[in-house]
């Protein structure tokens, strides 16, 4: 995608783009098995169009800090979700996913309640998803060392309290 595409995304400093990509145009298949034999009445057009605009204005993105889905034909919502927020990610593929190499993969968060987000009709949802799980165990990994470290300044600054007091206290 050129870059163009993605004015509507605003990183962090710091944040790269891992992964970009969006529904496959295949997925609209349904619809326009639907909107064929109802063209007729005139909304068949209207459920093909429609299809085929929320695929090309629905973007996905996955950098080095968290997830991003932009929506919208006439207005635009993006979501954010951040590695640390991230509880459970799963993948599935139907019947038409399976023959057109494309699947679902689903992102829930700690606290919430269900699939917070929902990235459709992607292709190769099983290697997306093991990089999205690639990078939540580095970002991990990065808080912990850094937890850890704020630890052992904790304990250094508690023992140090804990040396005046007894110095105090033998004063005393």
């Amino acid at each position: 995608m050129p870059n163009n595409e993605l004015e509507w995304l605003s990183l962090d400093s710091g944040e790269k783009l891992v992964w970009q990509g969006q529904p496959r145009i295949k997925s609209i298949l349904p619809a326009v098995l639907i909107g064929i034999p109802t063209a007729i009445l005139g909304i068949g057009i209207l459920i093909i169009a429609g299809a085929y605009l929320s695929v090309k204005n629905t973007k996905y993105v996955v950098s080095n800090e968290g997830l991003y889905v932009k929506k919208g034909v006439l207005s635009r919502s993006v979501q954010k979700i951040g590695f640390d927020k991230v509880q459970n990610i799963s993948f599935s593929q139907g019947i038409l996913g399976n023959y057109f190499s494309y699947g679902n993969i689903e992102i829930s968060t700690a606290g919430g309640s269900g699939v917070e987000m929902r990235f459709r009709s992607i292709r190769q949802p099983k290697e997306i998803q093991q990089k999205i799980n690639n990078r939540m165990k580095s970002t991990g990994a990065r808080e912990q060392s850094t937890s850890s470290g704020r630890g052992r300044g904790q304990e250094e600054l508690l023992e140090e309290i804990l040396s005046e007091l007894k110095e105090l206290n033998s004063k005393v």
